[in-house]
């Protein structure tokens, strides 16, 4: 594998890594080649990202390299997460935020084996809009993040605490993510809370 191409893959690892990032030890696992080479090809994206003004860049986190975005840039991305185009939690940012709820602590990875498909975006809304939060780290290769509920996500659906949440009518059983959502759905619907009324709900208290 030639240097541009090795870099490349690397940027692409550092992507579908998510917020959890990954240690440069597991990156040169991955690849196969020396730890060394690995940093040194690290640090050349960190140049890169930086002198071509990109939106992102490659942050040293917790002993591992993920993707973030500038943070001179933030007040656009809050913008974003809180227009009114986008108050509405998505089928996607439902049906995790269901398994986080239910489940919780968790691990992204661990999420996605439970829907199937990749939850960086549903995990990115749901931290914007203060639902989630990280709860600390797993035990486990790299530390990935462990995701729970907020005192936001009570107030948003009408709950005293997490052990109020609706019991699902069925058994464990690959349905049973699909009932959960429900159940969160039809609260939601039952209350007609959007994330503005949310917001000024905890303004006024």
């Amino acid at each position: 594998m030639d240097y541009s191409t090795l870099k490349s893959v690397i940027e692409g690892i550092l992507f579908v890594s998510g917020e959890e990032g990954i240690t440069v030890k597991t990156i040169a696992e991955v690849v196969e080649i020396d730890t060394e080479v690995i940093s040194n090809v690290l640090y050349d994206l960190q140049k890169d990202y930086t002198r071509k003004g990109r939106g992102l860049r490659v942050a040293e986190v917790a002993g591992g390299f993920r993707l973030t975005t500038v943070a001179e840039h933030a007040v656009y991305f809050e913008k974003l997460a809180y227009s009114p185009s986008r108050s509405a939690l998505s089928q996607a940012a439902l049906e995790t935020l269901s398994i986080i709820a239910y489940r919780q602590p968790i691990t992204r990875v661990e999420i996605e084996e439970i829907r199937g498909v990749k939850a960086d975006r549903a995990l990115h809304t749901l931290v914007a809009k203060d639902l989630i939060e990280e709860k600390g780290r797993a035990d486990a290769v790299g530390r990935p993040i462990l995701y729970g509920t907020t005192k936001a996500f009570l107030d948003y659906f009408g709950l005293p605490g997490i052990k109020s949440l609706p019991e699902p009518a069925i058994s464990e059983s690959d349905d049973e993510l699909e009932e959960r959502t429900k159940l969160l759905f039809e609260r939601i619907e039952g209350r007609q809370l959007s994330m503005e009324d949310m917001e000024r709900e905890l303004e006024s208290t």
